[in-house]
């Protein structure tokens, strides 16, 4: 996915991952029972906030990081048809891998 778009200070863009569409007993799950996805690969970063003297603070993340996340964090939107949520690096918990 080409982004036209890139985040400013310390937000990020995320592609949460898909859930499973079927459960491991076969059935399936309809989208309005789904959990909130908590896990995502980061599509853009900014280039990190600045400190009260002005200077910027780099980012721990990097563009392709595999991240978890708190449930509700980040403004959902679309782009190019598919869900992203934009959030600030502090929603971030963790990075995997």
């Amino acid at each position: 996915m080409s982004l036209n778009m890139r985040p400013l200070a310390d937000r990020v863009i995320v592609e949460p991952a898909e859930q499973e569409e079927v459960t491991s007993s076969g059935l399936y799950i309809p989208e309005t029972a789904k959990e909130k996805p908590q896990q995502g690969k980061i599509l853009a970063a900014g280039e990190g906030r600045r400190d009260e003297d002005g200077k910027r603070v780099a980012m721990d993340v990097k563009v392709g990081d595999t991240v978890l996340f708190a449930k509700y964090a980040g403004t959902e939107i679309k782009l190019d048809g598919k869900k992203v949520l934009i959030m600030k690096e502090s929603d971030i918990l963790a990075i995997v891998g």
